[in-house]
């Protein structure tokens, strides 16, 4: 029984977290060199122990406890490199010892050098009793193989023959006589030692109360409460998936836990049957789980409720099933326990296992019969629909896994077969336990952290993020939770199935991979990443909130105009990614002189394939430097002119008058010509050229647009504006005029209204400024004129 394992393991966690506190506070306060001392205790133990023969439970206890020796043998060595680096970091700077050296430095460099010995040899045996651990841990998992293999390799008379049940007939007798010794010794037991009735009695009220009342209650009370309260459709619906599991697990746990507590308290439950009682709470526990579960997932009589996309009518056909594959487990599990417990013969064993085995099958093609069904229905229904080819092969491989089955019991092979059929009713339980965890953690995860939830709302104003980025945090953290559960199910996968597989192994082994693992001489970890993702989100906070302080306090205090301090803060802003990404660096062991090895490693393929953004990354850098174009900047790159918004350090955005923006590498801002209107002022100046026949008065000319000039609002005093009569041609006179404005942005509008003016003051006066008379000529012929 798969939950056997997890619910001992249980307890011995519970055990180990309820010791005293001295005993953990010494056992942290231990310097390495103790810790190293109690780990080859261990291992040299254990060595011992596998020398004699030592049954399933006492080869698990050795196996975690030569995995915790490891765990801790790895720490202490790793103390202790730390330590020895430190000392040769001292011996290194009092420099080459020499002749005339003071008494006192050849004192410490002595002290230092013993120091340096015993750490070393401390060092090399930690890694020595590493390697030691390894090997009896591979000793102990090669025999757990070896046995695991027998179990399902070994092979006994088909039930199909005759010879298998003339065995379990020959055998019935004395069996018979086992089971009935077992009852009497209990019964015995009872007539002669127990007591009073009314705490059996009360027991029974109290688990009825808890299984059927209280159970119900609780059920209620989280259904009112996640109706209410709880956020988001979402979450609601995963926490009642959850509630409903943890109700319908718990609930029979405590009732038969408060059954067997008053058995017990009135000395009705002989000392002979304790084991039979605690093989009755595991069962029943973990029957109720797997209905609670699948339950859960399936979901018949809510289904807007419903955590997975299932159809009504598949959860109303499977969930007959799904209770017929807890009330297996249950028969199976404890069919197995009373066995061993009467202690019956080898070949009443067999039956048993031939029971378990049609039991599960039967189960197992029942469901895929009802579901076999529901495709051929729907298939009719809408011939046109899609079939699922994902459940079509998963069904077929259900079909192949029950054949096989069924072949290997025919065959013999009872082991194989039993193995197969719990791997795959613990598969589907654990399975489905899992998709619920990953459902209700992506839920919560993505509801919580939402730029429009009450919690987003509160970490974007906080710690001044995007919504965007609160949005994806939340789906990052979706994502890492969803992958750990995964890890976690696969880890427990095998758990129930072999012996030295338990909780406490799995835990061990998490703690061993904790350590790290050396990459190219630098330990990666799970810790180690967390510490530097840490602290790289620490140095990105400082980062921003210097650069805050920088353009809201101090560069306003100064005389720099926008676009300099625009600079300053771009030049902050990449100085204090680069810091912070060099600090997570090092928080994992990643030197400075590694980091330059790496960019030296590199410096080819930035020559080769980056070139164009080197060119403008450096050329970013010369702009913000430099200042040639600054932001607000009137340029002009080839045909294409605008205002300045923006320059980063690979590319310069230029906000056209259509409203488009144009993006400039910055190495065309510093390679090519760039007409900058406003680099030496921000002035604009507008001019208008017309002709006026020669007749025509041009001191009232020049009044006139001198007059127009100064009543346009736009056109500046000062400078102020000109009037030139240009040239006199071909009869008649031309003028070129000038006038200045605020900003190059605003010359066409004024320059346009002024146009606009003159046009019609010229024709009030009756001015011509059309154009020149045309002559046309032609030869042979007789002139023309016009």
């Amino acid at each position: 029984m798969p939950i056997r394992s997890l619910i001992r393991a249980a307890l011995l966690l519970l055990l180990m977290s309820s010791m005293p506190t001295p005993t953990l506070a010494q056992a942290v306060d231990d310097n390495p060199a103790t810790r190293l001392a109690r780990a080859e205790a261990d291992v040299r133990a254990v060595d011992r122990a596998l020398d004699l023969r030592v049954d399933d439970d006492t080869r698990n206890a050795l196996r975690e406890r030569i995995i915790a020796a490891r765990v801790a043998a790895t720490a202490a060595t790793a103390d202790l490199a730390e330590d020895l680096a430190l000392v040769d970091a001292r011996i290194a700077g009092l420099g080459p010892a020499s002749a005339a050296e003071a008494p006192d430095l050849r004192t410490q460099r002595q002290r230092l050098a013993r120091q340096h010995t015993l750490l070393d040899s401390n060092v090399k045996r930690g890694r020595l009793i590493g390697v030691e651990a390894q090997q009896l841990a591979d000793e102990l998992d090669q025999g757990v193989a070896e046995r695991f293999s027998q179990t399902i390799t070994a092979r006994s008379p088909s039930p199909l023959l005759p010879t298998f049940w003339l065995a379990v007939l020959e055998a019935l007798p004395r069996d018979l006589r086992r089971v009935e010794h077992y009852v009497a010794t209990g019964v015995d037991a009872i007539g002669r030692g127990h007591g009073a009735i009314w705490p059996a009695l009360l027991g029974f009220v109290a688990a009825f109360a808890v299984a059927f009342p209280a159970r119900i209650t609780a059920q209620r009370f989280g259904r009112r409460f996640l109706i209410e309260d709880a956020p988001g459709h979402r979450v609601r619906r995963s926490a009642a998936a959850i509630w409903r599991v943890l109700v319908g697990t718990l609930a029979p746990f405590f009732a038969v836990t408060l059954l067997m507590a008053g058995l017990r308290w009135s000395q009705w439950l002989p000392a002979v049957w304790e084991p039979i009682a605690d093989d009755l709470t595991i069962a029943a526990t973990y029957a109720f789980f797997a209905s609670s579960v699948t339950g859960a997932l399936l979901l018949r009589g809510q289904p807007s409720w419903r955590v997975a996309p299932i159809a009504d009518d598949v959860a109303t056909e499977l969930r007959p099933y799904s209770w017929l594959l807890a009330a297996t487990a249950f028969v199976s599990y404890m069919l197995e326990r009373t066995n061993v417990e009467i202690g019956i013969s080898p070949a009443a064993q067999s039956a048993t296992q031939v029971l378990e085995i049609i039991l599960h099958l039967v189960v197992l093609a029942g469901a895929l019969l009802a579901l076999g069904r529901l495709r051929a229905n729907r298939a009719e229904e809408s011939a046109t629909a899609p079939a699922r080819a994902g459940l079509g092969a998963a069904a077929l491989l259900a079909w192949v896994v029950a054949l096989a089955t069924l072949a290997a019991l025919l065959l013999g092979f009872l082991g194989f077969a039993l193995f197969t059929m719990k791997l795959v009713g613990w598969s589907i339980v654990l399975a489905t336990a899992t998709y619920l965890l990953m459902a209700a953690a992506d839920d919560l995860a993505v509801t919580l952290f939402a730029r429009d939830s009450t919690l987003g709302r509160a970490v974007s104003r906080g710690l001044g993020l995007r919504g965007a980025v609160v949005d994806q945090f939340g789906v990052l953290l979706s994502g890492v939770t969803r992958v750990t559960l995964a890890l976690i199910a696969l880890g427990l996968f095998f758990v129930p199935f072999g012996a030295g597989s338990g909780i406490g192994t799995l835990v061990a082994r998490i703690g061993l991979l904790a350590q790290g693992v050396q990459v190219g001489g630098i330990a990666v970890s799970p810790g180690a990443i967390v510490r530097g993702v840490a602290v790289l989100f620490i140095g990105l906070t400082l980062v921003r909130a210097f650069r805050r302080w920088l353009e809201e306090k101090y560069l306003p205090a100064t005389d720099l105009d926008g676009s300099a301090r625009n600079s300053v803060g771009l030049v902050a802003r990449y100085v204090g990614i680069a810091l912070a990404v060099i600090w997570s660096l090092a928080s994992l062991g990643i030197g400075i002189e590694r980091i330059a090895l790496l960019l030296s490693a590199l410096s080819v393929g930035i020559g080769f394939g980056l070139q164009a953004i080197t060119s403008n990354f450096v050329s970013g850098l010369i702009l913000l430097a430099e200042r040639p174009i600054k932001i607000g900047d009137w340029i002009r790159v080839g045909a294409d002119e605008g205002d300045v918004k923006r320059i980063s350090v690979r590319s310069t955005e230029i906000a056209l008058a259509d409203h488009s923006t144009l993006i400039v590498p910055n190495s065309e801002l510093i390679t090519k010509s760039v007409l900058n209107k406003t680099l030496a002022g921000p002035l604009g100046r507008i001019q208008v050229q017309f002709s006026v026949p020669l007749e025509t008065d041009a001191d009232r000319v020049s009044a006139i647009v001198a007059d127009t000039f100064a009543q346009e609002a736009e056109v500046l005093d000062d400078p102020a504006p000109k009037v030139f009569v240009d040239s006199i041609a071909d009869g008649r006179i031309f003028f070129n005029c000038f006038a200045h404005v605020a900003s190059p942005r605003v010359a066409y509008g004024t320059r346009s209204a002024i146009l606009t003016i003159l046009l019609r003051r010229f024709r009030a006066e009756d001015i011509d400024i059309g154009t020149m008379p045309q002559r046309m000529e032609l030869i042979g012929g007789q002139q023309i004129s016009s």
